[in-house]
């Protein structure tokens, strides 16, 4: 065996050898017609609940558990990999300095890292000096794909920046963002959400004489920009202005359907961001003023990343206000005034109820409600709801205790409304990427206490009541449950602060199928015996609402997205038959997994991108240090 290796043991018969990649690399010996959920009982078995949610080869899922792995392209030597549970929408960020000798590279790296629960599969940022564009993207954590190096060649007064998680198209590093395209002037895109008709787009795109390069919504949606501002600049010259930005931004919500949340840099002109007309995605902006009419501008997800950065002063931003839905508003470069059109007069808002629930931290504040009160409330009425649902039967609870660490809030005002006391039973190891165990040594509850701990003393001989954010496949809450008998719990009950998760949700949230989640066409009692719980309670959907939208009475009578909860998908555009070209789709990138990308040898070197106007001379694709050449994984139109 070669240093790095895992000694290879002889192979039996029908079986083969595949690897699993989750925080470590696995290897498993599995018969050559295994199914999918074969290859997950042996994770579960493996890991317990470090096993991971969702499963993916080819960045394309392995969503059918009943289909072998072949049919996946799967065999000996293949690799898999594990996917974290129900990931959300990705992080969008742009930071314009008023002060064009300055650098925006270490605020944006900041604010990534704010936003790093966002997702965490991919990390890009892109800066503006003068009319050079400065890249850097790849897979990873934003720790990870940035360097030092790398920083100090990211220079510009002006960025923008994303976190990743796949929602459309695949995990390959192509799709990392920001996405570029030279023409005109030079655009780079940070998009936040997913694009329900990007199928009829792509045929658009490419009916443009465009070449759309990945499966990526997003290269499409910056095709789209690209284009009507192209058109614009051959009927009125170079010449840029705001209502060409406008324009350009009027036809994307025009041709554009779904949840999105964008901001897109247009070399050394200004950034630009605007967000669907139903306001699904959440965008933000704040600013810094630094005198004479001119001012800082930071735009972002969420405003805690506004609230925590700051420049080498020391100096902080303030929130302005939420970007509204089918407004757009162009910051033109060196910090001069914003520029603000709506430019959907019909648009109205409907924030997606689970950036409430799970997704946004709880420092943070979405369309004027501050997350941590919607959680204080949404515990609150679980707790009434507990009440109702049970009489007398719910003052067996001795203790309640949280699954860490988004339902924190949520329990922590539960107890109070139960006069029961909180207690926190589960150590969370938040070193888990760092822990290594070789194949063979992990047994199940092994596997269970690398993830999670329990503290005994708070569980031996004690009814305990679990709270949870949501219950999406149930894996993770059987493996809590049963740590929690293990530690000697007499009766474990299980609520969750969500309502039921029955429904795929096709806007930015990662829930592609209904067969993986545990409560479609299920009751709670069900749900309780496949978990394991006494009893299982969770929350209604009209109180999660109202648990929202008290806080802030300018949502009174909003239509919330609540697709996963109540099947009701809000563009109006979602149908059995577009589920179903969805998944034709997929098999079909499933069967040609590995071909028609560009291939990029260094996926985290820095790209310099010169002006791509006319009459430019500079502009090339630089060569990083160790001589490999980096190429873009986005559209090249020219």
């Amino acid at each position: 065996t070669r240093p790095g290796e895992y000694p290879r043991r002889p192979r039996r018969g029908r079986e083969m050898q595949i690897f699993v990649r989750v925080d470590r690399t696995l290897v498993l010996e599995l018969r050559a017609d295994a199914t999918v959920d074969e290859l997950t009982s042996s994770l579960t078995a493996r890991l317990g609940l470090g096993a991971p949610e969702r499963l993916a080869h080819g960045g394309c899922p392995l969503a059918d558990g009943r289909r072998t792995l072949r049919e996946y392209g799967i065999s000996g030597g293949s690799t898999v990999d594990g996917l974290g549970r129900l990931p959300g929408g990705c992080g969008v960020v742009g930071v314009i300095l008023a002060d064009e000798n300055k650098h925006v590279n270490q605020m944006i790296f900041d604010a990534l890292t704010v936003l790093q629960h966002r997702g965490q599969d991919a990390a890009g940022m892109v800066t503006n000096m003068g009319k050079q564009l400065s890249l850097r993207k790849g897979n990873g954590l934003v720790a990870s794909v940035f360097s030092q190096e790398s920083m100090l060649q990211l220079r510009g007064s002006m960025g923008i920046g994303h976190c990743r998680y796949p929602t459309a198209g695949t995990s390959s590093c192509a799709e990392a963002q920001p996405l570029y395209t030279n023409f005109p002037y030079g655009l780079c895109i940070s998009h936040n959400g997913n694009l329900t008709n990007a199928s009829t787009l792509k045929g658009n795109v490419e009916g443009m004489c465009r070449h759309v390069n990945t499966d990526s919504d997003s290269e499409l949606l910056l095709n789209i920009f690209s284009e009507a501002l192209a058109k614009v600049r051959a009927e009125n010259g170079d010449d840029l202005d705001s209502d060409a930005i406008f324009y350009a931004c009027s036809s994307a919500f025009k041709k554009c359907i779904g949840g999105y949340a964008v901001a897109l840099l247009i070399n050394d002109v200004g950034v630009v961001v605007f967000r669907d007309p139903l306001g699904i995605r959440p965008l933000i902006f704040g600013m810094r003023e630094q005198g004479s009419g001119l001012a800082d501008f930071a735009i972002s997800s969420e405003s805690v990343v506004i609230d925590t950065i700051t420049c080498a002063s020391g100096d902080n931003f303030e929130i302005v206000r939420d970007v509204a839905p089918g407004e757009a508003i162009f910051f033109p470069k060196g910090g001069r005034p914003p520029i603000t059109r709506q430019c959907v007069p019909s648009a109205r808002l409907c924030p997606c109820l689970f950036e409430y629930v799970y997704f946004a931290r709880p420092d943070s504040v979405i369309d004027g409600v501050p997350v941590y009160e919607a959680r204080l409330r949404m515990g609150t009425m679980l707790a009434n709801k507990i009440q109702r649902q049970l009489g007398d039967a719910w003052q067996e609870i001795d203790v309640v205790i949280p699954v860490p660490d988004t339902s924190r809030t949520s329990a922590l005002s539960l107890a109070e409304a139960l006069d029961r006391p909180y207690r926190e039973g589960f150590i969370k190891n938040r070193y888990i990427a760092r822990t290594f165990i070789m194949p063979g040594q992990a047994a199940r509850k092994k596997g269970v206490r690398v993830k999670l701990n329990t503290i005994k003393c708070e569980f031996k001989g004690k009814n305990v009541l679990l709270v949870d954010d949501s219950i999406v496949r149930g894996t993770t809450s059987k493996e809590i449950v049963q740590m929690a008998r293990d530690a000697g719990a007499a009766n474990v009950f299980f609520c969750s602060a969500a309502p039921p998760v029955r429904f795929p949700n096709v806007y930015g949230i990662n829930i592609p199928t209904k067969r993986e989640l545990i409560a479609h066409g299920r009751e709670e009692s069900e749900i309780a015996g496949i978990i394991g719980a006494d009893w299982v309670a969770y929350q209604d959907l009209d109180d999660l609402k109202s648990a929202v939208q008290d806080i802030n009475p300018a949502l009174a009578g909003c239509t919330f997205e609540a697709s996963v909860f109540d099947g009701k998908y809000i563009t109006g555009d979602i149908t059995d038959d577009w589920f179903a070209e969805r998944d034709l789709m997929d098999a079909q990138r499933e069967a040609s997994a590995g071909g028609g990308e560009i291939n990029i040898v260094d996926s985290a070197a820095t790209l310099s991108i010169g002006d791509r106007r006319p009459g430019s001379k500079s502009g090339s694709c630089a060569r990083s240090r160790t001589g490999s050449e980096q190429f873009l994984g986005a559209s090249g139109s020219s």
